[in-house]
C-alpha cells in the first residue's frame, strides 16, 4: 500500500516499500499517481514519488521553474534524511532529474532519463509555446485532454486512453508556466559532465520528443545505456509497462550500492 505524505516543506509525495531510495518524477500535466504501474518496485526499493509544483496536490507552488522543481525534490530527500537516491524522470521529469544532478550530483546514485530532452532552441521554443497556447484557447478541457492523449500515445486503445486520463490532470493556471520552464532548458554542457550510471529511454514513435533527441543525449553522456521501446509513443511506462519495468530493474540491479 502506498501512503500520501506532506513533508515539512509542504511537498505532497507518495512513499512505499523499502531498500535503496528510488525517486520517480512525473511529466508535464501528470500527477504522482501516474507511476502506479511502477509501484511494484516497492518490493526492492524505497519509492519516493512527489508532485511537482503546480501539479496534483501541490497547488500553492510559488515560482515555477525546472530549477525550483529540482530544488523541491532535493529538499524533500534531505528532509527525509536520504543522502542519495536513484533518480528516474519522464519527459519534464527527466529535465528535473538532469537539474538535480546539476545542483546536487552527490545525491544521485544513477539517472534514468525517459523520453526527455536536454536543450530547446529559444526561438523555436517560443514559437511552439505560442502555438500551443493559441491551440488551447476557448477549447473545453475534455477536448484538450483527448488531443494530448492522441499526441502522447502510439496505441489509441480504450485501455490506454482510460489510463492516460486517470493520471493526466493539467492545471491550466500552471500548465503553460511549466511548459515555458521546459522550453528554457539548456543542458548542452551538463551532459558531458555526468559520470554516474545513466539509462536513456526513448519511444520509437514518440511525437512529443522524437527518439533521435535521446540518441543525441546518449552520445554526449559517456558510458550511458540507451534503450528504444518499439511500438510506443511518449509514455512507455504505460504502453509497454512490463518491458519498461524489466529494463529499469535490470539497470538498477547492475547499479545497486547498498550492502
Amino acid at each position: 500500500m502506498s501512503e500520501i505524505f506532506k513533508s515539512c516543506f509542504e511537498i505532497p509525495f507518495l512513499r512505499l516499500g523499502s531498500g535503496e531510495p528510488l525517486v520517480f518524477i512525473h511529466g508535464l500535466g501528470e500527477v504522482k499517481e501516474g507511476w502506479s504501474n511502477q509501484f511494484e518496485f516497492a518490493d526492492q526499493f524505497d519509492l519516493i514519488i512527489p508532485d511537482l509544483r503546480g501539479h496534483g496536490e501541490y497547488q500553492s507552488p510559488g515560482e515555477i521553474s525546472i530549477k525550483n522543481f529540482a530544488h523541491d525534490v532535493i529538499s524533500l530527500l534531505k528532509g527525509l534524511e536520504i543522502e542519495s537516491a536513484h533518480i528516474c524522470g519522464l519527459s519534464m521529469g527527466g529535465m528535473v532529474a538532469q537539474e538535480i544532478y546539476r545542483q546536487a550530483p552527490e545525491m544521485c546514485r544513477s539517472l534514468m532519463l525517459v523520453s526527455t530532452f536536454h536543450y530547446a532552441p529559444k526561438r523555436l521554443g517560443k514559437l511552439f509555446l505560442q502555438y500551443r497556447q493559441a491551440h488551447s484557447e476557448n477549447k473545453y478541457p475534455e477536448v484538450l485532454r483527448e488531443s494530448a492523449a492522441k499526441v502522447c500515445l502510439y496505441s489509441w486503445s480504450k485501455e490506454n486512453f482510460e489510463s492516460f486520463y486517470q493520471f493526466y490532470k493539467p492545471n491550466r493556471e500552471h500548465y503553460f508556466k511549466s511548459m515555458e520552464a521546459c522550453l528554457e532548458v539548456n543542458n548542452l554542457r551538463l551532459l558531458s559532465s555526468i559520470n554516474i550510471p545513466t539509462l536513456i529511454v526513448g519511444g520509437q514513435y514518440d511525437s512529443v520528443i522524437p527518439v533521435w533527441v535521446q540518441l543525441l543525449m546518449h552520445k554526449q553522456i559517456r558510458h550511458s545505456e540507451f534503450v528504444i521501446f518499439r511500438n510506443t509513443g511518449h509514455i512507455a511506462k504505460l504502453e509497454a509497462k512490463d518491458a519498461f519495468n524489466k529494463v529499469l530493474r535490470t539497470f538498477l540491479k547492475k547499479h545497486k550500492t547498498a550492502s
